[in-house]
């Protein structure tokens, strides 16, 4: 799950363990065992009074590497040196990997995995293959295709457990669609095209005469894409058999 060792430049989750008058004492979250200390000079821009207004016991947080000591374990870090949006994305990224890890952990159980060396075997499998286990988790819920042609007995319980435990968010597409009529029964030539459009994840609402919008929703692109097509395709077929005047308008990227 972890590298070995830290490099220069990476960005690290820490927790503070002690705070001192010149900086504070971290352990690294993703390196067992490797220490880690904040210079007072690398906890924030500008003169600090009260560095326990910026760093705290307890408190987990985003540093930058700047020097490693493998042979101690230790490594040199700057806080001031990650922006709130690194800070935001590391988290996630280390909170998807715990999460992740305790997935796989319930996959090789599943499937009555019990020798570490297969295990591992596993692990830097779909770490090669995917980057992490938390990506290969994320396709696995999100393509019932995942790994088709391998022929794995921990494919089955890996596709399940992933789909029950990620959430996939759905793509939103859509647009304006509008629709006259100047027949006698206009309105309810228009209303019999709308109700006849297939409604699964998808919505068309009234804007106000003559504008509807049309909205697929969908866990891939290339479905959403599918669904809006040939809803819109029928519309079309259906406004002309109707003498329908139809247009549509898709909606920015």
């Amino acid at each position: 799950m972890y590298k070995e060792v830290p490099e220069v430049g990476d960005l690290v989750v820490v927790t503070v363990k002690e705070v001192q008058n010149f900086g504070a004492i971290v352990e690294l979250d993703e390196y067992p065992g490797y220490s880690g200390f904040i210079h007072i000079a690398e906890v924030a821009t500008g003169w600090i009074r009260h560095i326990r207004d910026f760093v705290r016991p307890n408190q987990r947080t985003v540093c930058k590497v700047l020097n490693v000591d493998a042979n101690r374990r230790h490594v040199d870090l700057s806080l001031k040196r990650v922006n709130d949006h690194q800070k935001r994305e590391k988290i996630e990224e280390w909170k998807n990997d715990q999460k992740a890890y305790k997935l796989f952990q319930m996959i090789m159980s599943e499937a009555k995995i019990n020798d570490k060396n297969k295990i591992m075997e596993v692990e830097d499998y779909l770490v090669t293959e995917y980057g992490s286990l938390y990506n290969a988790l994320y396709d696995a819920a999100a393509d019932k295709d995942f790994m088709a042609d391998i022929k794995e007995p921990w494919r089955d319980a890996f596709i399940k457990i992933a789909g029950d435990n990620i959430s996939i968010p759905l793509i939103k597409i859509g647009g304006v669609i509008e629709m006259y009529s100047i027949a006698p029964n206009g309105i309810e030539l228009i209303k019999d095209v709308l109700t006849e459009v297939d409604n699964k994840n998808i919505n068309v609402s009234y804007m106000g005469a003559p504008k509807y919008r049309i909205t697929i929703l969908d866990e891939d692109y290339k479905s959403a894409e599918e669904k809006l097509k040939k809803n819109l395709e029928f519309m079309e077929d259906k406004c002309k058999e109707y003498d329908i005047e139809y247009s549509f308008s898709r909606d920015d990227q």
